[in-house]
């Protein structure tokens, strides 16, 4: 694969942290969890409190392709056993509130003192200065501050939030893109970078294009008032959702007299030559009149034979069903302690080929003994940790359960 070889460790929990390193992770790197002796605090919550035998869906969906180890880091020997995975490492990723993990002991100076070359990525809610500093950082909270909710929303249904973690998703994928520029530039020159990225500025980006439009467009507050079937508040119509006798399509792309044929329209037809932005909620209203009229299935031939962009609006429970999802392996079927789920598979594909699924860490620490091991710890320094709690495994856990 196409990072085989780079190591990275990670101290990371919750979503945008753990999203980074998966992405590496699949791309062939070997990446090391770090988990306090507790666990990962994404295995203690999942969405919708769905555990599959004891393991939280949240932990799965963000953590493939790692190996994990359970370290106490306020322990001295714990530490150490840190340490000597930093010095080993090409990336160290770590996403807690700004100066928790200097305030551990692993600032900028020791880092570049134990690993010169050390690239060091920091995933945050705010960066690492200004007056948000000290302020908790997670998507929903990022989602209204950045603007997104605001615009997602209409004046009859105010502000809405997207209906995913879109922006610790895409904050991740960003530090990943980070870390891998920062690859290329130790590979060339030899030398560590610190990457730093933030849900806030992640939140930005994702509006890249509106954005640009408002402020350069001199756009005012009530441009965000449309019709209820418009998608945004800056595409011409009939961008947008519709409705059908059967359910809902959208509809992108087209000319206005393909789509007028396309549905039967007279009110459609009346509207042609006028400016669809300008006058986009007539168009909106029109378009919503006719579809209602037909199935899901009676648009598709109507749009395809019109050059209409469309596109059926799915729920969860029809994608797994879905020929091109199918073909393209957009879902992986996996075991977890005898229960089969599906996984979201990486989203590229190299060569042809979907990256593998290598590992998968269902318990705490699965991999504390062979990694201190790999990392020149013997037999007796590696019980000696045990002993000290300053690291643990699932056999540890399973004696705690016992006694």
């Amino acid at each position: 694969m196409l990072l085989n070889g780079i190591k990275v460790v990670s101290f990371c929990h919750f979503l945008q942290g753990p999203a980074a390193d998966q992405y590496l992770a699949d791309m062939g790197a070997e990446v090391i969890k770090v988990e306090p002796l507790g666990g990962a605090y994404e295995r203690a919550w999942s969405g919708a409190n769905v555990y599959i035998e004891g393991v939280s869906g949240f932990y799965l969906c963000a953590n493939r392709n790692k190996r994990s180890i359970a370290i106490d880091l306020k322990n001295p020997a714990g530490k150490e056993v840190a340490r000597k995975l930093i010095q080993e490492a090409d990336v160290v990723l770590e996403n807690f509130r700004p100066g928790v993990f200097a305030r551990l002991g692993f600032d900028d100076e020791e880092l570049k003192r134990l690993n010169p070359t050390l690239i060091f990525a920091s995933a945050s809610g705010f960066g690492s200065s200004g007056p948000m500093l000290g302020k908790p950082g997670q998507d929903l909270l990022v989602q209204a501050r950045s603007g997104l909710i605001s615009v997602t929303g209409n004046a009859a249904s105010g502000p809405t939030p997207v209906g995913a973690a879109v922006v610790d998703q895409h904050g991740g994928a960003l530090l990943a893109m980070g870390v891998l520029g920062a690859l290329v530039r130790k590979l060339r020159e030899g030398k560590g970078t610190r990457v730093e990225g933030s849900l806030l500025n992640s939140g930005i980006d994702l509006q890249n294009e509106p954005l640009v439009n408002w402020f350069a467009g001199a756009i005012e507050r009530n441009s965000l008032d449309r019709h209820k079937s418009l998608a945004t508040w800056f595409h011409q119509a009939p961008y947008g959702v519709y409705p059908a006798a059967d359910g809902h399509v959208v509809v992108s792309l087209c000319e206005t007299p393909d789509l007028a044929e396309a549905v039967e329209s007279a009110e459609l037809r009346k509207l042609i030559g006028l400016d669809r932005y300008e006058d986009r909620d007539a168009f909106a209203k029109a378009l919503a009149e006719a579809t209602a009229k037909f199935t899901i299935a009676e648009l598709e031939e109507r749009f395809d034979r019109h050059n209409v962009w469309w596109a059926p609006v799915k729920y969860y429970d029809e994608l797994l069903t879905d020929p091109q999802i199918v073909h393209s392996e957009v879902f992986r079927e996996v075991d977890v302690r005898g229960r089969k789920i599906h996984l979201v598979n990486h989203p590229n594909r190299y060569d042809g080929k979907v990256p593998d699924l290598r590992v998968l860490a269902l318990d705490i620490g699965e991999h504390t003994r062979e990694i201190l091991a790999e990392h020149g710890f013997g037999r007796a320094e590696i019980e000696q940790l045990f002993s000290s709690k300053a690291v643990t495994a699932p056999d540890e856990q399973s004696q705690k359960g016992a006694a």
